[in-house]
């Protein structure tokens, strides 16, 4: 018998996931130039166009259909969703007594396309998550050609691996090999979504270079209250992220709820702590990427922690994040809005904490980490997880972007990078720069800041 109660919250969950896009829109948008705003916001709406009809055209059922074999992709059954109907085979067995093999299996049983939307989110936001990395200077129809490429050779595959479980989309269905036969835990996409897309905008990053100037001038955001506006939906969409995870409304995702609010804000703590520490002042945008910072590194762990540990995971993740964006200056690779030192970072920390914090008092069907008498075991099935996401991801990134780059067809000019794309690409401007308009206008030489502006540099000129 379907649930209402969990079919609603599943339905909400995927209208919050959704959100998230729009959010992180924002939160790019106001850190690159003003001349170039469009053209980031745009990177991620065509997110949402292009990887929603590949979805439904192939890309469910290549990560959620019965295993082909290794573990590795799921086979064609589901194309074109024309056969997806009826409840999810998870839900169903747990109501009759049987445990599938699933980490968070609800009461009753879910309306299968409720799960198929809900998922559809995920895949959206991750290529969504790449386009930081390589922000002003990619061409808008390379970059839509690379999310089409990407998300069929490492998304759909990946998230097969990770999410797929055995007996959960049927009664027979075989899923992917880190959530079956490895047995890593992931709750919400530490892995699929999050170090799979930091090596991904580590890998484009290399591709296409630096920008012009850098990192002499790493500039200014054009919108500070862009930046924290999107940081609050994006915080707001997480609820959905990381309790809707539990696909159904129950303690599992009260819980989860619970961590993913502690954790952020700890995180937040965290950032802000460390830039006090080496700049001598908190900044907004350190306020904003802190929030972002947690609530990426909780997201795998959100069911299989107590508040305790999601708060030290917060803490944790905040901190090392703060000090990671430094490493682009460092090694010489040009990561925009730091989707390396937030996104990969992040999404090692919290995966890899889950070897130390997991806790089965919170989830029965989680595991005991070294902190709570379960030993080593874990942690080494965790960081297996995370180091097969990232080389697989990083290597394919490169190989995908290399060969568009090579057709010419997504690094931007040099005069159209200085003087700002969003007219070369979209024949359109933000702001009126007549000077009519209030002074909303920057001068087209100052280029695309980091994702904690002159903080970032700070923190690197500290350490000298």
């Amino acid at each position: 018998m379907l649930n209402a109660g969990d079919t609603a919250w599943v339905l909400i969950s995927a209208a919050l996931v959704m959100l998230m896009t729009p959010g992180l829109a924002f939160f790019y948008g106001g850190m690159v130039r003003a001349k170039s705003v469009l053209n980031m916001l745009m990177m991620n709406f065509i997110a949402l166009a292009v990887v929603g009809v590949l979805w439904t055209l192939y890309g469910f059922t290549m990560a959620f259909g019965n295993d082909v074999g290794g573990g590795l992709l799921g086979n064609f059954d589901f194309a074109g969703l024309s056969t997806i109907s009826g409840k999810l085979a998870g839900f169903a067995t747990a109501a009759t007594g049987t445990t599938p093999e699933v980490a968070w299996p609800g009461a009753d049983a879910l309306p299968l396309f409720a799960f198929v939307m809900f998922q559809l989110m995920f895949a959206i936001i991750t290529p969504a998550l790449i386009s930081g990395a390589i922000a002003d200077r990619a061409k808008f129809w390379g970059w839509t050609l690379f999310v089409a490429v990407w998300v069929t050779v490492v998304y759909f595959p990946v998230a097969h691996w990770v999410f797929s479980f055995n007996g959960f989309i049927s009664a027979d269905s075989v899923g992917g090999w880190i959530a079956n036969q490895l047995k890593a835990l992931d709750f919400a996409g530490g892995t699929a979504v999050h170090i799979n897309a930091g090596a991904a905008g580590l890998a484009l990053a290399l591709v296409l270079g630096k920008r012009r100037g850098w990192p002499k001038n790493t500039g200014r955001p054009h919108n500070v209250p862009f930046v924290l506006l999107g940081a609050a939906l994006l915080w707001f969409g997480w609820y959905g992220f990381n309790a809707g995870s539990a696909l159904a409304a129950n303690d599992l995702a009260a819980v989860a709820f619970t961590n993913t609010t502690v954790a952020t804000a700890a995180a937040v703590l965290g950032w802000l702590v460390v830039e006090q520490i080496k700049i001598g002042k908190p900044t907004t945008l350190g306020a904003a990427s802190g929030a972002v910072a947690g609530l990426v590194a909780i997201t795998p762990a959100a069911g299989f922690v107590s508040p305790l540990g999601a708060i030290a995971i917060g803490l944790v993740a905040g901190a090392l994040c703060a000090l990671a964006i430094s490493l682009k200056f460092r090694f010489g690779f040009d990561d925009s809005l730091d989707v390396v030192g937030v996104h990969l970072v992040g999404g090692l920390v919290g995966t890899l904490l889950i070897g130390f914090f997991g806790t089965t008092s919170v989830n029965s069907l989680g595991v005991d980490g070294l902190f709570y008498g379960g030993g080593l075991g874990q942690l080494g099935k965790q960081a297996a997880a995370a180091a097969a996401v990232l080389v697989y991801s990083f290597v394919l990134t490169f190989i995908i972007g290399w060969v568009i780059k090579k057709l010419g067809g997504f690094r931007v000019s040099a005069e159209d990078e200085v003087s700002g794309i969003d007219e070369a690409q979209h024949a359109e401007s933000a702001y009126d720069f007549t000077g009519s308009g209030g002074g909303l206008g920057q001068p087209s030489s100052i280029p695309v800041k980091s994702s904690t502006g002159n903080a970032a540099t700070k923190l690197e000129e500290s350490k000298a």
